[in-house]
């Protein structure tokens, strides 16, 4: 219940920072992730969630334990995101668990 509770706050803060539908937009704020299979997403860290906006939706993930190094993990149970991968930590992979088919796709932050 209280998840349910930090995910309603983090969209409701997410609303209020400006995010809303539509393409991924570049800012000094929000960096843009480029994917293989043509993905692009946009992701803003606040506190212990990263909030993804791109092609197939918006997501708002809660960090996971796990990672190496500087990598995390973030989550929710339709998206798994590691980020800081990589020799110079700009590497991410996104691993799309729902809707079917199941897509994993390493990406790269310009």
């Amino acid at each position: 219940m209280a998840s349910w509770m930090t995910l309603a706050g983090v969209a409701t803060l997410t609303g209020c920072a400006g995010v809303s539908g539509g393409g991924p937009s570049p800012t000094s704020s929000t960096p843009v992730y480029r994917c293989e299979q043509g993905l692009q997403f946009t992701v803003r860290f606040v506190n212990d969630t990263a909030v993804l906006r791109g092609a197939r939706g918006d997501d708002v993930l809660l960090r996971d334990a796990g990672g190496q190094g500087a990598q995390t993990v973030y989550s929710n149970p339709r998206l798994r995101a590691e980020f800081g991968m990589g020799a110079g930590g700009r590497e991410a992979a996104l691993q799309y668990l729902q809707p079917p088919p199941p897509l994993v796709a390493r990406c790269v932050r310009d």
